[in-house]
């Protein structure tokens, strides 16, 4: 009985830690940078602020240039490497706040399990792939946002706040999320004794 209380209460946290801390992660912790580059895919060169070569407005000679691509793949690195630090020292403090210690190795798990699934739906391919396969690309493309550029011209966007792309992203994480937390308890209460 006091293991079951010992693993519901572990588990009740790290829930915490891992799901309610997700939408600081992308919202707050993400800069606007990082979220418009890291769906970015193409051999064409872009700025590291996301602009492609040949379209820039002013002189920009010098600066650093990569595929779209290269790009993509480093925002999303950045993403993931801040969503994980911010996500797993809440774990730690959340857990040690009330006097129990993760095993290092358990939280590494919780940490790899949220970390490689963040970055694989966060790059957008993996994400539409799945979103195909269990019928919700439809939901996808139906509820889109419209948005305004700087010049008042109004088109439609697929993924970013009020559309079904964030709501269905929000909602991979979270179940994700579950699993790590999970994995993370059943790896820290395993062998008794671990406080």
């Amino acid at each position: 009985m006091n293991r079951s209380v010992e693993r519901l209460a572990l588990f009740g946290g790290l829930l915490a830690a891992f799901g309610e801390i997700h939408p600081f992660c992308d919202h707050w912790a993400q800069g606007s940078t990082t979220a418009k580059c890291k769906r970015f895919y193409g051999e064409h060169l872009v700025y590291l602020d996301g602009v492609t070569v040949g379209e820039e407005k002013t002189l920009r000679t010098g600066e650093p240039t990569m595929t779209a691509s290269a790009r993509g793949r480093r925002a999303v690195a950045l993403h993931v490497a801040t969503y994980t630090a911010i996500q797993t020292g809440a774990a730690v403090g959340l857990t040690r706040a009330f006097g129990y210690r993760v095993p290092a190795s358990a939280l590494l798990a919780g940490a790899v399990i949220n970390g490689l699934t963040h970055a694989a739906i966060d790059r957008g391919a993996l994400f539409l792939w799945l979103a195909d396969k269990t019928g919700q690309l439809g939901y996808v493309e139906h509820c889109q946002a419209v948005r305004l550029d700087k010049d008042g011209e109004a088109h439609a966007e697929i993924n970013g706040p009020g559309t079904a792309w964030i709501e269905l992203d929000a909602a991979l994480h979270r179940i994700i999320g579950v699993g790590a937390a999970a994995v993370t308890t059943w790896l820290a209460t395993r062998k008794r004794g671990r406080k």
